[in-house]
């Protein structure tokens, strides 16, 4: 049953002011466990479920095979970034862009940060969230321990805690904690009925991968990662139970605009009332899936606007490559040519090299490099030196896409046009104006 258990601080001697010195009595919110839980949806969010998988199933139907891959990879990476911008983590994508290619181990490139790094690592994590987790027959606690220890490879502290956390206040003491995560020695059995749920099919997935996230943001099991790493754990959810097959949606750049409506949606669940189906705490779960659903409806309709915009941008490049073979003299580009291959992974990797091209298209180095010229001649690519003897090839327009996605996203309108943003966002592309 979910409960507070009460507990104290000693005082803290070596902190440097008196206020971090003090000790007191705090309480911490044990939650109650969700495998076996009875829920009790009221009927507008029950409504919403059958709304929410309908327009789900048209976005599938409208997902064009053309861009499909593309698209999916597309998404991925603004919600990684996305995800980790919620942290704090800004950086621009080249430089992620640039991250990834010095985290792959075969390029020696330089010039990015250790954020652009943090929020690299996140992308992949959030690629082995809906693959390899998604894949499995089950997920376990190691499993997701796993996903903590490759966001940060450097912690000291991988796996579950073995000490306090929380959430706002202090950092010497959780005394003015904005909230106060379950005590050490609860996480190991709530973190067992996490994945026990996760791997049941108790609920449909949109309700499942909602409470999956709340109730991972309520344990807090890990010292540092838990935000990017319970955003991650939605999409697991979603991709295993087929609902999302192909794409990642912009759930986080959604929640991030309207953050305190998440920040009262997760307390609204987190119901002191130790009976799960008093009728408030049946009102805090039911006021967290509107929130949820909310969020989700938002990414939805931005996930269609990127559909499109992403399609466009794949045919013009076809149009640009096919326009320059056709002045050079040359024939009609195969669609199992390195050239067409590439203009599918550059949406995932808007930078490359040869020896990167010739990893990802299982290509030889002159044909790698072969290809990478010709797409720079074309337009598509834009050659920039990296590193002393490297040189990268960006796909500038990705970078604007990825842009002007978060600049959306980044209104209360979803649209710039109609509200600027109302947070910190990139500035606007050069090239492009909102829309």
């Amino acid at each position: 049953m979910a409960h507070y258990a009460e507990a104290s601080w000693p005082i803290t001697w070596d902190a440097s002011t008196k206020r971090g010195r003090r000790g007191g009595r705090y309480r911490a919110y044990v939650p109650d466990k969700l495998s076996g839980r009875n829920l009790e949806l009221e009927p507008d969010v029950a409504h919403r479920i059958s709304d929410l998988e309908s327009k789900l199933r048209h976005l599938g139907e409208q997902e064009h095979a053309h861009s499909l891959d593309g698209l999916a990879r597309f998404l991925l990476r603004s919600e990684a970034i996305a995800s980790s911008r919620i942290e704090g983590l800004q950086a621009a994508p080249q430089k992620i862009a640039l991250a990834e290619l010095a985290i792959g181990g075969d390029e020696p490139v330089r010039g990015f940060s250790e954020t652009a790094r943090l929020v690299a690592n996140n992308i992949t994590v959030l690629r082995s969230a809906v693959t390899t987790l998604a894949q499995a027959t089950t997920v376990s606690i190691e499993d997701i321990t796993r996903l903590q220890e490759s966001l940060l490879p450097d912690n000291r502290h991988h796996g579950l805690r073995t000490v306090q956390n929380w959430i706002g206040g202090g950092d010497t003491s959780p005394l003015d904690a904005e909230f106060i995560p379950p005590p050490a020695d609860h996480v190991v059995p709530l973190m067992e009925d996490l994945a026990a749920y996760l791997n049941s099919a108790v609920h449909v997935p949109l309700v499942q991968a909602a409470l999956v996230h709340a109730q991972f943001e309520t344990i807090h099991p890990f010292s540092d990662g838990n935000g990017r790493i319970g955003r991650a754990l939605i999409h697991t959810v979603l991709a295993r139970r087929a609902l999302t097959r192909t794409a990642v949606l912009p759930i986080s750049l959604a929640l991030r605009t309207r953050s305190d409506e998440y920040i009262d949606g997760l307390t609204a669940y987190r119901y002191p009332d130790p009976d799960a189906n008093s009728p408030g705490a049946i009102e805090g779960v039911n006021r967290w899936l509107r929130v949820f659903f909310d969020a989700t409806d938002i990414a939805i309709q931005q996930a269609e606007s990127l559909m499109s915009d992403l399609e466009h941008l794949l045919t013009e490049w076809d149009h640009r490559l096919q326009q320059y073979r056709d002045e050079q003299g040359k024939r009609r580009v195969r669609q199992d040519s390195a050239a067409a291959r590439m203009l599918r992974i550059l949406p995932e990797a808007p930078i490359l090299t040869a020896r990167s091209t010739q990893r990802l298209l299982e290509v030889t180095h002159p044909a790698a490099r072969a290809a990478l010229e010709e797409l720079t001649a074309a337009g598509i690519l834009r050659a920039k030196q990296v590193d002393r003897k490297t040189t990268g090839y960006q796909a500038v327009e990705v970078f604007e896409l990825l842009t002007y996605a978060e600049r959306n996203l980044a209104s209360t309108q979803w649209n710039t046009r109609l509200s600027p943003p109302s947070r910190p966002a990139p500035a606007r592309p050069q090239q492009r104006r909102d829309a």
